[in-house]
């Protein structure tokens, strides 16, 4: 692990932030379910029950990892491949189904491109399509956090923001402004880089000349801290400190070193732009298989408990997807709300006009 000139309060110690048993379990079967899922939906996608997809697969451990170290009440502004941040969480699976599938058990009314999940429920946002926009809307959200605490002098321990992107995001502009904001303000946000060696069809040397990621915190005032994101271990302990970190106020930059195995969405074929032998160093490093190594060397896991997961977690999704799969689309009338906080007489005359009523509006 590279460390650019890490602050005093920033604990990295292996100590600090140590697992339990169970909770490595828990790690490990949440991981076991992304890949699963990812399969699963990637398979619908290519039998066109679903439009299109973006997974997961080869950085479970980046997201699964930093995602456990959040509580609760904080704050989660995504990019592509963190909608498993919500099911950590606690969001429903059939309800992150639903909005796979746009139908009207999506709570976002099928207005989002599938994979754009988000609700309150979990605190967590819509990520955008455009790279990037999510950084300063984050540096923003993290402002006001911390202005409306220093507005109410309340002492209480007060909620963070985790900013997700990839590393081709760090040459979009976006990402120099909220940086900096953060570094200025001194704003209570982590900014959680996933470096998966390739922005779509762009190699990482081919869109920045910086050695690493994490050195470009050091322009704005604060620490970058790069770490290996195919351990969970590792992830959940550096990200563990940052957050910390962030709860007294301080931004932090962390670069997660991890590899897409796959295509960068189902609209996407990486046979043509990037050698196979790449994909295949990296899966020597594959996130569940190192976490499922040292569950197995400390006893607490076999082939038994292995059989017996894969079980459950295919159950769990046949589950779900039944009861998500087949749903209407949503109502018409999801088109004419959330737009006005009262909505004004000729929205209501057409809404009642396409339902077909008879009490529309003249």
């Amino acid at each position: 692990m590279t460390i650019e000139a890490p602050p005093s309060d920033l604990d990295l110690s292996g100590e600090a932030y140590a697992l339990a048993s169970e909770e490595i379990l828990f790690l490990y079967e949440m991981m076991t379910l992304v890949r699963r899922l990812d399969e699963r939906m990637l398979g619908l996608q290519r039998q066109g029950r679903i439009g299109f997809y973006g997974a997961c697969t080869g950085q479970e451990a980046a997201v699964i990892g930093s995602a456990f170290a959040l509580k609760k009440k904080d704050w989660v502004f995504p990019g592509l491949r963190e909608g498993a941040a919500m099911l950590l969480r606690g969001f429903p699976l059939s309800l992150y189904l639903c909005q796979i599938f746009g139908n009207e058990g999506d709570l976002l009314k099928g207005r989002q491109m599938p994979c754009h999940y988000s609700d309150r429920s979990v605190n967590q946002v819509s990520w955008g399509s455009c790279v990037g926009t999510q950084i300063p809307q984050a540096a923003g959200a993290a402002w006001g956090m911390k202005f409306g605490k220093e507005l109410s002098h309340e002492s209480r321990e007060s909620p963070i923001v985790m900013c997700y992107f990839g590393e081709g995001a760090t040459s979009e502009a976006d990402f120099h402004v909220g940086a900096n904001f953060a570094g200025v303000f001194n704003l209570p946000v982590v900014f959680f880089c996933q470096n998966n060696q390739w922005s779509i069809s762009v190699s990482r040397d081919r869109q920045t000349a910086s050695p690493t990621i994490a050195q470009k915190a050091l322009a704005y005032g604060f620490p970058g801290v790069q770490m290996d994101g195919n351990d969970i271990f590792e992830v959940y302990r550096v990200t563990r400190a940052a957050v910390e970190r962030a709860r007294r106020g301080n931004p932090t930059l962390l670069e997660a070193l991890t590899y897409r195995m796959g295509a960068h969405t189902s609209s996407d074929d990486p046979r043509l732009y990037r050698d196979p032998q790449e994909a295949e160093e990296w899966a020597k490093r594959d996130p569940i298989s190192m976490c499922r190594k040292r569950l197995e060397s400390q006893g607490i896991w076999s082939q038994k408990e292995q059989d017996s997961l894969e079980t459950r977690i295919s159950d769990q999704i046949s589950r779900a997807l039944r009861k998500a799969e087949g749903r209407p689309s949503p109502p018409g009338k999801t088109l004419f709300q959330d737009v006005f906080a009262e909505m004004p007489w000729h929205l209501r005359e057409q809404m009642a006009l396409l339902e077909g009523t008879d009490n529309a509006c003249v």
